[in-house]
C-alpha cells in the first residue's frame, strides 16, 4: 500500500472516465473537471463505469506517476452524497483511501 505524508491531499472524480486515459489525459480532467493543479502534489483518483478498475495521478517532484489497479472478480463500491450535488470531486483521506484499496467499499455521507 501507498505511505502518503499526511500533506498529500486526495481527491476522488465522482463520473467515471475513460480508462484508455494516461497521463496528460487525466491531468486535463483534473485540470478542466476538477479545476485543480495535477502537479500540485496531491492524488487524483480515477474509476471507470464498470467499477473494477482505478487510476491514481499523482506529481512527485520529479515527475508524473501513475498507478492502476484492475480487480479480477468484484467492483469498487464507492458512494457519495457529492454526486447529488453536482461536485465534481469528493476529498477523502488517505486511511479512506487505503480503506478503498484493501476492503473495496467506501461510503460517505
Amino acid at each position: 500500500m501507498l505511505k502518503l505524508p499526511a500533506s498529500v491531499r486526495v481527491y476522488v472524480a465522482v463520473e467515471p472516465c475513460d480508462m484508455r486515459r494516461q497521463f496528460d489525459g487525466l491531468a486535463t480532467l483534473v485540470r478542466d473537471g476538477m479545476g485543480r493543479d495535477p502537479k500540485s502534489g496531491d492524488l487524483y483518483l480515477f474509476r471507470n463505469k464498470r467499477r473494477d478498475m482505478l487510476k491514481a495521478l499523482f506529481f512527485d517532484r520529479q515527475g508524473d506517476c501513475l498507478l492502476a489497479k484492475r480487480l479480477c472478480k468484484g467492483t469498487f463500491r464507492i458512494a457519495f452524497a457529492a454526486a447529488e450535488q453536482g461536485q465534481s470531486s469528493v476529498e477523502i483521506t488517505p486511511t479512506e483511501l487505503g480503506q478503498l484499496m484493501t476492503e473495496l467499499t467506501l461510503s460517505r455521507p
